[in-house]
């Protein structure tokens, strides 16, 4: 049915139109009223902060994103040193916002504790969706070593700045990508994901606490703890701890006598 203009009743709908004008006058009123009794100032130091953040949102610090990072440090529910990220020379600048003193600890990077890989014997062939996460549902892995890398992504796929690579079986960070968030770390099943200073020269690619003659039955790269590393150092800077060589990178000068004296090439160069 066709209506014509003439069968409209303009008193009508004039009074119509200035109702829902008036209405929304009148709601536009209400909130800007409303925003200005409910307004919370925003503490101008939160944009310093985050200023001196990386910025990566990357939420390893337990808060979200890096301005409730900011807030929790005004707060004072958080430390400067919670953001793994950040450089030394800002967190010095964001404990001066916050008029704190920082004494600042070392930047780290992440490596893979784990020389196994494709030389890393199999319990079983797992099919299925190829996920490190998934695969130790079933029976702790499929890897016969219990700390052993399954090379199958998840730390891959978690890391935020395209860091990690599977090489041969295992995973590989790039120490010029990664920023130290701890989300790979967190990700691992395994746990074998873990920092060192970044100006650490090498680092020891192996997790596993059994000890040679176990080692050696599943694996061809594991360490066997002979302790050759431990009597080559010089400087006192490495020592097998529950079957493991650990550095004490306060010590270490980076020669890499222990590196050159591995015989499973276990430490390797950062």
């Amino acid at each position: 049915m066709m209506i014509c203009f003439q069968d409209i009743n303009w008193t009508t709908f004039g009074i119509t139109v200035g109702i829902m004008i008036g209405i929304a006058v009148l709601l536009g009123v209400l909130i800007m009223v409303i925003s200005r009794f409910f307004h919370v100032e925003k503490d101008a130091r939160i944009d310093e902060i985050v200023n001196n953040l990386p910025k990566a949102n990357c939420g390893a610090c337990g808060y979200p994103g890096c301005e409730g990072f900011a807030k929790a440090l005004i707060d004072g529910k958080a430390n400067v040193d919670d953001c793994k990220v950040s450089k030394k020379e800002n967190k010095t600048e964001i404990a001066n916002i916050l008029g704190q003193s920082f004494s600042g600890g070392e930047e780290t990077v992440a490596v893979v504790a784990c020389n196994g890989g494709n030389d890393c014997k199999d319990k079983y062939a797992y099919q299925g969706y190829g996920n490190c996460l998934n695969q130790e549902m079933l029976a702790g892995g499929r890897k016969a070593c219990p700390v052993g890398c399954m090379g199958a992504g998840s730390c891959v796929d978690a890391c935020p700045n395209v860091a990690i690579d599977v090489k041969g079986g295992v995973a590989v960070v790039d120490p010029d990508l990664c920023i130290s968030c701890g989300i790979c770390i967190n990700t691992c099943p395994k746990k074998i994901i873990k920092r060192i200073p970044k100006s650490a020269k090498i680092y020891v690619a192996c997790s596993t606490e059994c000890k040679g003659k176990d080692v050696i039955s599943v694996c061809k790269n594991g360490c066997i703890s002979c302790g050759i590393c431990e009597r080559t150092c010089q400087h006192d800077a490495i020592h097998l701890v529950n079957n493991v060589p650990v550095v004490d990178y306060s010590k270490c000068t980076g020669c890499k006598e222990c590196m050159v004296k591995c015989p499973k090439k276990v430490i390797k160069e950062r």
